[in-house]
């Protein structure tokens, strides 16, 4: 049950009841929110606001016409007009139990909407160079798009989770290179890696693979002669070690796409510059130098050219480089054709804080492949900074420079990391402490979130301790008598509760996972806060030995707070312990 979008219904009704000459279009156009000042209500509405000119009224008379029409909801406590014309609401007590009931009934599905109504969407993230395992900036962006892509499929859309291997440019023979080297080494020789190779100690198992596979044959026929063997099998050990790397966070995706598919005669790049040619949109010419430094890839030369201006783009981008092959922009372009032309009007890519120049070269590459009909929303992840007691953390041997995935899963545990990378928004830059991801304190946002859950739990081992005789099962849960629940902390604990399906869903609307951690965050501490007031006052103890018929209704609340913490974790992909040591 979604209060919000329940009294969005209901207006929409009573508008057409009460001003039957109105554009229906209109009745969608209103939004139903809490208000900025919760003393100013439960919710707020701008309808009146929104009909009122195309009425020929003032807003605040069409607001008094309808605030008289909702005096006579049993639902409405009371209902008044305010400032220029907002609708603020007080909901009588029955409706908060109505949502503790549903909270009960729904159980996992409370929240589940169908906002996406099964549109498509392609979610790419992570996507990193298959040249070692993932570090910490992959981990950002891993771990934002998975969650995504959950929330999303729990709001009706039809996900797919998408890798693009970065399989086709020169860093992926500088990867072989680095493995044939340490091929070398498995076979006895001393070995140094030279700069410009990939010194990280995680080619050593490829070597040793390769060694016992091919003993020295491969260094009778020539580095040269050999590299494409070496490259297949490195590519393969690489991805395999991204797999599990992700894996070590839940992370899986549905599509693991090769750019090098895209190239080859008559592949996808060549077939995307025929199509964008065939309209005008590819030009011969020259670029104009970038204003200020001028970048080591800018040529002054006459080149085949992508009209990225028309849709949007600050400047063309050039499609072939000087020795002929495609640039990396020309292989964007046909890989977004492909998504698009696989059915994918909305797409999402994740990329790292320093993709933040790609963003509308990529919106209009997309514009001009689909012919305006798709978007794409480029979420960029920013920098992550490890600290432990705010020093930095020293680099890793493993990947020869940097931090990886697996160092910190390792130590915090998935839980943390999945949680601490979410409690703040992806476009921000962040601060990664490990002394306080391990704290149990309130401070620790993780720990205090699955505390709440974990003590939701203990309330029901000490109601089933001091009350033996207590009907605990679910039906009795389910069938407890909510209108006892009438104090005001009970309600407000409820209206927390009651804005999860909202949070949800605008959460998933905005692409802002972040949202979900937040709440969560707020679902903890008012239910802490709850319990410290049954400290102070008996009469709000979830447990009371003399009131079992409360403590059943208190036991339902509790039980809809571990509902919703659940439902939350879940989709962050963050465990909901009933207990912690």
């Amino acid at each position: 049950m979604d209060v919000f979008a329940l009294f969005s219904t209901r207006i929409a009704a009573a508008l057409h009841v009460l001003f039957p000459e109105l554009d229906k279009a209109l009745l969608s156009r209103f939004v139903v929110e809490p208000p900025r000042d919760a003393g100013h209500g439960d919710l707020s509405s701008n309808a009146a606001m929104i009909v009122a000119k195309p009425l020929g009224k003032s807003p605040r008379e069409v607001a008094t016409v309808l605030a008289e029409h909702f005096k006579h909801d049993r639902d409405v406590a009371s209902v008044e007009v305010a400032g220029p014309g907002f609708l603020n609401f007080r909901l009588a007590d029955q409706v908060w139990h109505q949502v503790l009931k549903s909270i009960g009934t729904e159980g996992e599905n409370f929240g589940r909407s169908n906002v996406g109504a099964g549109e498509k969407v392609n979610i790419e993230y992570v996507s990193a160079n298959p040249t070692g395992p993932m570090h910490v900036g992959h981990t950002r962006g891993a771990v934002y798009g998975d969650t995504l892509a959950s929330l999303m499929a729990f709001t009706g859309y039809d996900v797919t989770r998408e890798y693009y291997i970065n399989d086709a440019g020169g860093q992926v023979d500088v990867l072989a290179r680095s493995a044939f080297l340490r091929y070398r080494e498995a076979l006895g020789e001393k070995v140094e890696i030279p700069a410009g190779l990939y010194p990280g100690d995680y080619l050593v198992p490829v070597g040793k693979e390769l060694a016992e596979e091919f003993g020295d044959r491969l260094l009778k026929d020539g580095e040269e002669a050999v590299l494409p063997l070496i490259k297949e099998r490195t590519l393969a050990a690489m991805l395999a070690l991204i797999k599990a790397d992700l894996g070590k966070l839940g992370i899986k995706h549905d599509v693991f796409f090769s750019e090098r598919t895209l190239h080859g005669q008559g592949g996808d790049i060549d077939l995307t510059l025929e199509w964008l040619r065939e309209r005008g949109m590819v030009y011969q010419g020259r670029l104009e130098a970038p204003k200020g430094k001028t970048p080591d890839d800018w040529e002054d030369r006459e080149q085949t050219l992508f009209r990225a201006k028309d849709y949007g783009d600050d400047t063309d981008r050039a499609l072939i480089k000087s020795d002929g092959s495609y640039t990396y922009f020309a292989a964007d372009i046909a890989y977004h054709r492909n998504k698009y032309l696989r059915g994918f009007n909305h797409m999402v890519n994740v990329l790292g804080a320093d993709h933040s120049g790609y963003i509308k070269r990529l919106q209009a590459a997309v514009k001009a492949v689909s012919l305006g009909e798709a978007d794409i929303d480029v979420r960029i992840c920013q920098l992550v900074r490890l600290l432990r007691n705010g020093e930095p953390v020293k680099m890793s041997k493993r990947s020869g420079d940097l931090v990886t995935l697996a160092d910190l899963v390792d130590e915090v545990g998935a839980d943390a990391t999945r949680f601490m990378l979410l409690f703040r928004r992806n476009d921000a830059a962040m601060d990664f402490d490990f002394a306080l991801v391990k704290e149990q304190t309130r401070d620790n946002p993780v720990f205090y979130v699955q505390y709440a859950h974990a003590r939701a739990y203990s309330v029901f081992r000490k109601a089933d301790h001091e009350l033996p005789a207590l009907n605990l099962s679910d039906a009795a849960i389910k069938g407890a008598e909510l209108d006892l629940l009438v104090h005001p902390a009970d309600l407000e604990l409820i209206r927390v509760l009651a804005a999860w399906p909202r949070t949800v869903a605008a959460a998933a609307v905005a692409h802002e996972p972040h949202r979900i951690a937040f709440y969560l965050h707020d679902v903890a501490a008012a239910f802490h806060g709850f319990w410290a007031k049954g400290n102070e006052d008996p009469q709000l103890r979830f447990v009371n030995v003399e009131q079992p018929k409360l403590t059943l209704a208190r036991l339902a609340l509790v039980d809809a707070v571990r509902q919703v913490l659940l439902n939350g974790l879940t989709l962050l992909g963050v465990s909901a312990p009933e207990a912690l040591s």
